[in-house]
């Protein structure tokens, strides 16, 4: 079979394990908890075929050493356009999905914007207002990193879903590094959560806030994520972000 051939392949296994999930419990769990788990959305081979590309420097746009900015330790560098085509292929299948949801919170917060339904069409609304820089990055941990918590926002749009791979196995590849969040609820402590994934595991979560019933009607909570330290090991991830950045 002729590379390309294996690549559409591929593509299309990707695209088959996105649209066969179960879309409902991903809502119900976003509006839960404000994180999701879809399982085994790429397979090891696709999760190191990704992983190797951190040594491309070719594909990405800019590097970045978190302990320079005070955003802890470790290093991850955005991807350029054209993005490659599995990283392309997953953003644009996901987004129709999470659009939904995302307007049912915006309107559950009476935030006036709405989403449209193709990703491409978001795009070019982030363009339009400078936003071009692509954000779907790769994230490198080493012994010792971690990742401050913190919101991915980049510009006036935000998309308010976004989506990160699990690239390494837990166990194998490392140990800690957990993926973190917590919830900050008006006129109560923090919450703190903690997402457990596998190899080739998503966890979709929110970018800043989303809604919660109370006994008064809708409020919203602040969210805001990480990563705790790395005990030993190699560990990365791929961030799917769907808004670009000015």
């Amino acid at each position: 079979m002729k590379t390309v051939e294996k690549d559409e392949v591929c593509l299309e296994g990707i695209i088959r394990r996105v649209e066969e999930t179960d879309w409902k419990s991903v809502c119900d769990s976003l509006d839960s908890e404000g994180n999701t788990i879809i399982s085994g959305v790429l397979t090891p081979e696709q999760c190191k075929q990704i992983a190797a590309m951190y040594a491309r420097d070719e594909l990405f746009r800019s590097r970045v050493v978190m302990a320079r900015h005070g955003f802890g330790k470790g290093e991850y560098k955005y991807f350029s356009y054209p993005l490659p085509e599995i990283v392309h292929s997953l953003r644009r299948a996901v987004y129709p999905y999470l659009a939904l949801i995302a307007n049912d919170w915006n309107a559950a917060m009476n935030i006036a914007v709405r989403f449209p339904e193709q990703h491409q069409e978001f795009l070019a609304r982030c363009h339009e207002a400078g936003q071009t820089r692509p954000t779907p990055l790769l994230l490198q941990y080493e012994a010792g990193d971690y990742n401050c918590l913190h919101q991915d926002l980049y510009g006036e749009h935000v998309f308010p879903l976004q989506m990160a791979i699990l690239l390494s196995e837990p166990g194998k590849d490392f140990t800690g590094g957990e993926f973190v969040m917590t919830e900050q609820r008006p006129r109560m402590q923090s919450r703190p959560m903690v997402v457990p994934l596998e190899q080739g595991d998503a966890v979709i979560f929110a970018v800043h806030h989303r809604p919660v019933k109370g006994s008064k009607g809708v409020y919203r909570v602040n969210l805001r994520h990480g990563v705790s330290r790395l005990l030993t090991g190699q560990r990365h991830t791929l961030g799917v972000i769907f808004h670009d950045a000015t």
